[in-house]
């Protein structure tokens, strides 16, 4: 199963603290919005996505689709492929992608520890 490019989300109570954080530790803002709440910062290929007031917990996310600098990629494994083969292997899903849809869509599971995992396909 391809997931795609991988970050972690952060739900930071200061937007602006945050990001002076990440960039002493050498990231930069890779893309996003501050007057929306949210930046992603980026460090060669890892990436962190700072979102304050939208989410209570962290989240582990990949993107189906995408590369780690948001590049489509030529071949990828659909998130309705993806649900498909977790559903297969038992694993419940909090929110589902709608499998008679294309393209953008996402499905949200938890691993054992409670931990959020976001698969969000942006293409």
């Amino acid at each position: 199963m391809k997931l795609g490019a991988f970050s972690i989300s952060l739900a930071v109570k200061d937007l602006q603290v945050s990001k002076d954080f990440y960039e002493k530790l050498g990231f930069a803002v890779f893309a996003g919005n501050k007057e929306q709440n949210y930046l992603i910062m980026k460090n060669e290929d890892s990436l962190v996505g700072l979102f304050q007031g939208m989410f209570e917990n962290n989240i582990l996310t990949f993107n189906p689709g995408w590369d780690q600098s948001a590049k489509t990629l030529n071949e990828f494994d659909d998130v309705r492929e993806i649900q498909k083969s977790l559903k297969d292997h038992s694993i419940d899903l909090i929110r589902e992608a709608d499998q008679s849809t294309t393209g953008p869509a996402s499905v949200v599971i938890t691993d054992p520890d409670g931990n959020m995992i976001l698969i969000d396909q942006h293409v």
